[in-house]
């Protein structure tokens, strides 16, 4: 009984108020701690993607890729571009998360109380991820660069940082932001309304509200509800995240965007779009899941609700 007064007055201690300035901070540092280690986890995977995106013929398989990188470059090769993954996606994390509480609440709570539920989830994502793409586009531009030439253009995110800079100026930094944000924000409108739906649905069908079940098992239902979003959000981006790929590696100098995604698709077709999916679900299926999981955990450990199921 003492136990778990204690930790009653610990959840009081933590207690923060539901969309003050602090709970707003809170959700943006939760969305750092979900994203920027996740995606870091996954480089080995990104890496293989990004190159049989670009070359098809690259590699025979994930497992071939592996093996090859390794051989040659050990383990530094297969978490080869960890660094501007690890810093890109923590801000982007930042953004995502953190503002799309803050328009879910301006949105839903102060704008239009009254709009369907849906609607609002869509609005507040596609507003969050806007945002969050400026934030992430310089880190990805380095990132795809480093990742998807042979021999590389670059060994660390310093030395592409620079040669960026003082080849295209820093506009070189943001040539990938309209693709970035074609290929960003249907993922996160998926993303972010398929988890809150999906997490409705599944506390409907257990048939109790959230508030009964536990901490772990609303995070349970967090994680769940986060791999099914997950294969979605997969699907529906992956046309786009094969052009950011190739326009990052294979756009002309003075080349508009227009211009070289045109240029792009008539080399590789429609098909060629899809190069890498499977890949790409099984990554982002479980990075969403544990993105999600790590968000909600974090949130919990706060003192504050976890998301969805409302």
């Amino acid at each position: 009984m003492a136990s778990t007064s204690g930790k009653a007055e610990r959840g009081a201690q933590r207690k923060i108020e539901l969309f003050s300035g602090t709970y707003f901070a809170a959700c943006t540092v939760g969305g750092i701690v979900a994203c920027g280690p996740t995606h870091t986890m996954v480089t080995p995977l990104d890496l293989v993607k990004c190159r049989r995106q670009v070359d098809s013929s690259i590699y025979k398989s994930n497992t071939q890729a592996w093996r090859t990188i390794y051989s040659k470059e050990g383990l530094r090769g297969v978490f080869f571009g960890w660094s501007p993954t690890f810093i890109g996606y923590s801000l982007q994390g930042a953004g995502k998360y953190g503002f799309y509480e803050v328009f879910k609440y301006l949105y839903g709570d102060r704008l239009a109380p009254n709009a369907n539920k849906t609607m609002v989830y869509l609005a507040a994502s596609a507003s969050a991820e806007f945002i969050a793409d400026i934030m992430l586009c310089p880190m990805e531009a380095i990132k795809v660069r480093m990742q998807t030439t042979l021999p590389p253009f670059a060994h660390t995110l310093r030395e592409g940082w620079g040669k960026v800079v003082s080849q295209e100026g820093v506009a070189g930094l943001y040539k990938g932001l309209y693709p970035l944000w074609g290929r960003q924000i249907p993922y996160t409108m998926v993303k972010f309304t398929s988890f809150e739906k999906t997490v409705e649905q599944i506390y409907k069908y257990l048939g109790k509200p959230k508030e009964s079940y536990s901490a772990l098992q609303q995070t349970s239902v967090s994680f769940l509800g986060g791999y099914i979003a997950g294969i979605g959000c997969a699907a529906v981006s992956h046309p786009a995240d094969v052009m950011v790929s190739k326009l990052n590696s294979d756009r002309k100098p003075g080349e508009g965007a227009g211009q070289a995604m045109t240029r792009i698709y008539g080399k590789i077709g429609f098909a060629g779009l899809w190069n890498g999916l499977p890949v790409r679900i099984f990554m982002i299926g479980t990075l969403t899941a544990f993105q999600w999981l790590i968000y909600d955990s974090f949130k919990v450990y706060l003192g504050l609700p976890t998301t969805g199921g409302h």
